[in-house]
């Protein structure tokens, strides 16, 4: 029988939100084996060993990636933890033949129903998406719409996929593409791993993109979509909620829902404060504080502010430069 899997990806900084999702899968779908992938090197990291107990880690650089060092010679550690994403289920597809399928979930996103919706429509298609939101926006206020062109149609914080001809096709490319093309970089059409998935409903086939409201609901979507707690239950729009993603939650502000956008609070949405308040005091049990402090290997080290003398010597030049380009120019 296939085993049932889902992972996600996270460096040391982020385990107290990956815990949440694996204790929330635990509780919700018992049958599944869930793999935190971990951009991160646990050895010199100093961090206290106690808090990855219980924790199913798979340290990226135990992949075996090709070019993996001009990987993060190349990318910052954002750019990184989402460029690492098809090579990880191709791990996982290559090395595991007891899987037949697999479920990413970013690690700030919490499950609270079975998964059978999506294994159902795995039956019957390779790759499942879902779109940021389906219902037009019509206010002024962030995200708009246009501001949502850049990140792409689809959010990638969910992803599944089942072993396939067209599946491999899909994370071929992808690997190619990621391996030296995940920046962000919005003005040159790159918004990390997302942006390029708009492109797998026309490349690939087999591609279900599910509209399910109680699927990937967060602050780009809110505008359509309503919680309601029934019989303990939550209920998006009426229907079983299944994951939440929390993107861009402000730990430090009690009303805050993201700070990528200033069209929702937990003062015009009463229907998300119980959701906010549960995530916060899980976090906060959970060590986030403490994680948080803990430096990822692969981030870059900031480089050293300028010396006053060097800072004198360069606005000097700068200076003599536009002198001599003006004692240049025609009277």
């Amino acid at each position: 029988m296939a085993q049932k899997f889902a992972f996600t990806i996270c460096s040391i900084n982020y385990l107290a939100q990956a815990k949440i999702l694996a204790d929330s899968i635990r509780q919700t779908n018992p049958d599944y084996e869930f793999v935190i992938g971990l951009c991160d090197k646990i050895e010199g990291s100093g961090v206290d060993r106690s808090r990855l107990a219980g924790l199913n880690l798979l340290e990226v650089h135990t992949l075996g990636i090709d070019g993996f060092d001009e990987m993060t010679d190349r990318y910052d550690i954002t750019e990184l933890n989402t460029a690492v994403k098809p090579f990880y289920f191709n791990y996982f597809f290559n090395t595991r033949p007891d899987i037949e399928r697999i479920i990413y979930f970013d690690p700030d996103i919490e499950i609270f129903d079975r998964l059978t919706g999506i294994e159902e429509g795995l039956d019957t298609h390779n790759i499942i998406l879902t779109p940021h939101f389906y219902t037009p926006i019509f206010d002024k206020k962030t995200r708009t719409e246009q501001q949502m062109f850049v990140n792409g149609i689809y959010n990638l914080g969910f992803l599944a996929v089942k072993r396939s001809e067209e599946t491999f096709k899909f994370l071929n490319w992808w690997m190619i593409k990621l391996k030296t093309e995940c920046y962000m970089d919005i003005q040159n059409g790159m918004f990390v791993d997302q942006l390029y998935c708009n492109m797998v409903p026309l490349y690939y086939e087999g591609v279900k993109i599910d509209k399910y409201p109680g699927y990937n609901i967060s602050y780009w979507n809110l505008h359509e979509r309503t919680l309601s707690l029934e019989n303990g239950k939550y209920q998006a729009n009426g229907v079983p909620l299944v994951f939440y993603h929390y993107s861009g939650i402000n730990i430090s502000d009690p009303v805050n829902i993201s700070r990528w956008q200033d069209r929702f609070d937990l003062n015009n949405r009463p229907d998300l404060v119980e959701l906010f308040k549960s995530y916060r005091a899980k976090l906060k049990a959970n060590g986030n504080e403490y994680l948080k402090t803990i430096r990822c290997f692969y981030l870059k080290p900031v480089p050293p502010a300028p010396s006053k003398s060097a800072l004198k010597k360069f606005l000097t030049a700068v200076t003599f430069r536009i002198y001599l380009f003006f004692e240049k120019l025609p009277v």
